[in-house]
């Protein structure tokens, strides 16, 4: 195996060896990650879906192979798991596309004070006059990856509540929890979502631990 690689696939007790010069913190992240992905109001398994998603959006290859094994165990087709992440790239490229309403009011010298007005997200639909072709597929690609399949409609829209928590981007976090909402989803769900990707988001920067140690101990 090449020691040029930076994604080079470890025993546990490799990465395991900077937990004593933290061992409270470690313990309290292990706890809290247990937690977060625990059967609640989500089933186990819609909530492994949604940390799939968002594995895909932080693109933390250790949080891909180990939320992907997890769901696996509890017999997820691969079918389910290709549309959970189709739904978080759907989601990263939902919230660079609303952005552009920032670029097209920066582009007509806007002066306004509020940045990410509610009132920007009906201005998206003067993109369509802009860039027809592109507007459409955008949309389409969308509605595609959100579309029920093998996947429900609601759990898919909280799978893209979570990922939008993950891109940070409030247009997409207020168009995805109102969808998730008109699809029948609760206050406890949103919760639980949001959670689970609050642990994700912390957990690809906690999987890295591997590539400081690493770098830590190369010669």
């Amino acid at each position: 195996m090449s020691n040029e690689s930076l994604y080079t696939r470890h025993a546990p007790s490799f990465s395991s060896k900077i937990f004593s010069y933290a061992p409270d913190a470690f313990k309290a992240f292990g706890e809290f990650n247990k937690e977060a992905l625990a059967d609640g109001v989500i089933s186990v398994k819609v909530k492994e879906f949604i940390a799939v998603a968002v594995a895909h959006v932080t693109g933390c290859p250790y949080c891909i192979e180990a939320h992907v094994g997890k769901a696996k165990a509890l017999n997820a087709s691969f079918e389910e798991l290709f549309e959970a992440a189709a739904v978080g790239a759907a989601v990263n490229a939902h919230s660079a596309f609303y952005q552009s309403v920032n670029a097209l009011n920066a582009f007509n010298d806007s002066k306004e004070t509020d940045l990410y007005s509610r009132s920007n997200i009906e201005l998206v639909e003067q993109l369509e006059d802009v860039n027809e072709g592109l507007y459409n597929a955008f949309f389409e690609y969308l509605h595609k990856s959100l579309k029920p399949q093998h996947i429900e409609a609601k759990e898919k829209l909280l799978i893209a509540v979570g990922s939008a928590h993950v891109t940070g981007s409030a247009y997409s976090i207020e168009i995805f929890t109102r969808q998730a909402k008109e699809a029948g989803a609760t206050l406890e769900e949103l919760a639980e979502t949001i959670v689970v990707a609050t642990v994700l988001k912390a957990g690809s920067a906690m999987a890295h631990r591997v590539n400081a140690l690493q770098a830590y101990e190369r010669e």
